[in-house]
């Protein structure tokens, strides 16, 4: 078996080698779909991916495991200064495992953010976004709690998103702990965590809490229910594509659940207005990207203040490809960049 740290370095290698010849290595040509164009380091992956079983035909446990070591060849280094700390809260369906960064300047004045790794609420852990969870504990220099939340099919809709709320609940409370703002924290996740970032400020007004700091939805599912002209446009992206997304709800609802389920769907929602300030992040290359730019637009029209950025080079999945593919760092760190606008109150 090849050593997973040599292949790291040989595909950092491949990658950095010129897009002409990357192009070429992918069979030739520049993808050029919807009006945009994709990144000759993700045309090079989508090209690789093809050759492999794709994520449909795998179990969960098969997905996870191939998932698992696939990120950890794309994904970049914590970053200097940020020191970690891994523990267990107790959550609605047992221990719940939480992991903190904390920047060596944090800003005592910024909120706690509590984020939600992607996957599809079927695969990932924490350490899917550990990378981008030190960036974002960095450059916005605040405290970053993330969460490893219960996956389907073992626990079905709504138990990774009821853990999320508990932990988005338990971190507000203990804010000071983590050297946070008091009483107060920040909701953020990508794809499916930015579903969960998007409910739980739902939750929270219609449970009459404080709204979040601030919601943070990168590349965000709002919209189980149904289908945009993206979803067919980017329906063979990779690495999220309409079949796996498809792949993903049937693991993650239950046979009696409604797609429409604004705790599923949370652009259905009928009223946004009094929803805490949002940074919408879409990938260009995504079957969501519409879904994404439209909950931003809804939003918007609800008076809710709203920065939203398209990485129209990008593809889903971005904040986890921050070692292998520079276009996806240099968007990460500008998102923590958004996130630090945030906490000095500059987004209106």
């Amino acid at each position: 078996m090849a050593d997973p740290a040599l292949q790291k370095v040989l595909l950092k290698v491949m990658l950095s080698l010129p897009t002409p010849v990357l192009r070429m290595m992918s069979g030739g040509g520049v993808v050029y779909q919807g009006g945009r164009t994709l990144d000759p380091r993700f045309q090079f992956l989508t090209a690789g991916a093809g050759r492999m079983p794709p994520m449909s035909s795998l179990s969960a446990e098969e997905a996870r495991a191939a998932s698992a070591a696939g990120l950890a060849m794309m994904a970049g280094k914590l970053e200097p200064g940020v020191r970690t700390e891994t523990l267990s809260i107790e959550g609605p369906g047992g221990l719940l495992r939480l992991r903190a960064y904390r920047p060596a300047d944090q800003d005592a004045a910024a909120p706690l953010m509590v984020f939600a790794h992607f996957g599809g609420g079927v695969i990932g852990d924490l350490e899917t976004c550990d990378a981008f969870c030190s960036q974002l504990a960095r450059i916005g220099r605040t405290a970053v709690l993330s969460v490893d939340y219960r996956l389907a099919p073992e626990h079905r809709f709504p138990a990774g998103l009821d853990d999320v709320l508990a932990a988005y609940r338990w971190g507000r409370d203990n804010a000071e702990r983590f050297g946070a703002a008091p009483g107060v924290a920040a909701i953020g996740g990508d794809s499916m965590g930015g579903n969960f970032a998007a409910v739980i400020a739902q939750d929270l007004k219609k449970a009459g809490e404080p709204q979040p700091a601030l919601q943070l939805l990168i590349y965000p599912a709002v919209d189980v229910a149904s289908e945009t002209q993206s979803m067919t446009t980017y329906a063979d992206a990779y690495p999220l594509s309409r079949d796996t997304m498809k792949w993903f709800m049937d693991h993650y609802m239950g046979p009696d659940t409604d797609p429409a389920d604004p705790r599923l769907s949370p652009i259905k929602a009928e009223d946004l207005a009094g929803l805490a300030p949002a940074i919408v992040v879409t990938a260009g290359f995504d079957p969501l990207v519409d879904q994404g730019e439209c909950y931003a637009k809804r939003l918007k029209d609800a008076g809710v203040p709203v920065i939203y950025r398209c990485y129209d080079s990008l593809a889903h999945g971005f904040t986890a490809f921050t070692g292998t593919i520079p276009a996806a760092d240099t968007a990460c760190r500008e998102i923590a960049g958004f996130v630090r606008q945030a906490a000095e109150g500059m987004l209106k």
